[in-house]
């Protein structure tokens, strides 16, 4: 088996969106339907050519470059923290007017919520602080197209605001996410996504998709590490 990564799906300049890539390996993986699915990073995914996909145990898999291991994906029983409640539709509008991403990306040509990429081929989320002393984030999103990996990276950037990536450059460590069902192609959705704490270089967050009227489609929970924006970045989140 092999994956390819297009370069609409980056998130830094030369790899993958994280939560992209996360979400196209997790599709590999030996899970029921709805069931959660935690995939670590461990390499930069390169664009435009085929990674090799290979088993690893009885349904876990691993995403390769040659010898080099990418990434790895395995089922797990579920999310292990609370989900955040949901938020009207104009609420998380109003929220996308702080979006720190306007005067500062560190990552502008990131699928899900790069400033520098035009709506027609990418998600553009602009998920900004609720103005109700929680921490939430919040973002409308009225998707184009739909797939399993699209939803994993839809709930990636929006944790990863939250987490504080904002000044603070940082990359995508690992994401665990459960997709309940798929949401509508042209129907307004909403992304809300909260910190989880966090100690030294790593912070927590949870993110969760729902449809205007409040079902949960999908969540997720995510490690982010801090990184140093002169270095050579890894896959990632807002990426």
């Amino acid at each position: 088996m092999s994956l390819t990564v297009p370069r609409r799906f980056q998130g830094p300049a030369e790899s993958g969106n994280g939560g992209w890539v996360s979400g196209a390996l997790a599709e590999h993986a030996a899970a029921p339907a709805g069931s959660a699915v935690s995939v670590r990073l461990l390499s930069p995914p390169p664009l435009d050519r085929p990674l090799g996909v290979e088993a690893d145990g009885s349904a876990g898999v691993r995403l390769l470059d040659g010898d080099l291991l990418v990434a790895t994906a395995a089922p797990v029983p579920d999310l292990t923290g609370p989900v955040g409640a949901p938020v009207p539709l104009a609420e998380a509008r109003a929220a996308e007017a702080g979006y720190e991403g306007l005067t500062d990306h560190p990552f502008p040509t990131c699928f899900a919520c790069g400033t520098g990429r035009d709506p027609a081929e990418a998600l553009c989320l602009r998920p900004g602080p609720l103005d109700d002393g929680t921490g939430r984030y919040a973002a409308s999103w009225v998707p184009a197209e739909v797939s399993v990996p699209i939803v994993w990276a839809s709930l990636d950037c929006p944790g990863g605001w939250s987490a504080g990536i904002a000044g603070r450059p940082m990359v995508l460590g690992t994401m665990t996410a459960r997709v309940l069902a798929l949401p509508e192609v042209g129907e307004a959705h909403v992304l809300v996504a909260w910190p989880r704490g966090g100690e030294g270089r790593k912070f927590l967050s949870g993110s969760a998709l729902y449809t205007e009227r409040g079902q949960l489609l999908a969540r997720a929970e995510a490690t982010w590490i801090a990184v140093d924006p002169a270095t050579v970045l890894p896959a990632g989140a807002p990426s």
